[in-house]
């Protein structure tokens, strides 16, 4: 079997709303030098795919466009590479995921450690969207 480790528009988490909703209401977890923010929620029959994911970096950490720009492609590269367990997760969950992987470290990323982190961060991702949420609304 193949693996299908593109990083397509429809994979691309772009949507202004969506980013707001994941900032506001999302919750987050750090594996070091990587934070990420995560929502949630049921299969709808948008087009959207099931997993939508960003990449951002820090301006007062990195001041200079072009460090910014080369820790974007790593970590997008790193999570290209990487997240087909979290897509087979995912769907077997009947989910959708919108995810956000904020680089936090203050110095240039190594492609090795940075994709050590992701491994690390995909992993724990997985383990947050399987466990089953507490129903807060029973009364």
């Amino acid at each position: 079997m193949t693996t299908n480790n593109t990083y397509s528009k429809q994979e691309k988490l772009k949507s202004r709303k969506a980013l707001e909703q994941l900032f506001a209401k999302g919750k987050s977890f750090s594996v070091f030098p990587i934070k990420v923010f995560y929502t949630v929620a049921d299969v709808s029959v948008s087009d959207a795919a099931l997993v939508q994911a960003g990449v951002g970096v820090s301006s007062r950490i990195f001041k200079k466009a072009h460090d910014r720009n080369k820790v974007k492609r790593l970590l997008r590269e790193v999570y290209r590479t990487q997240k087909q367990p979290l897509y087979s997760s995912v769907a077997s969950s009947q989910q959708q995921l919108n995810v956000f992987f904020l680089y936090i470290g203050k110095e240039l990323p190594v492609f090795a450690d940075l994709h050590i982190a992701m491994e690390k961060t995909l992993e724990k991702l997985i383990r947050k969207i399987s466990e089953p949420t507490p129903n807060v609304q029973q009364l």
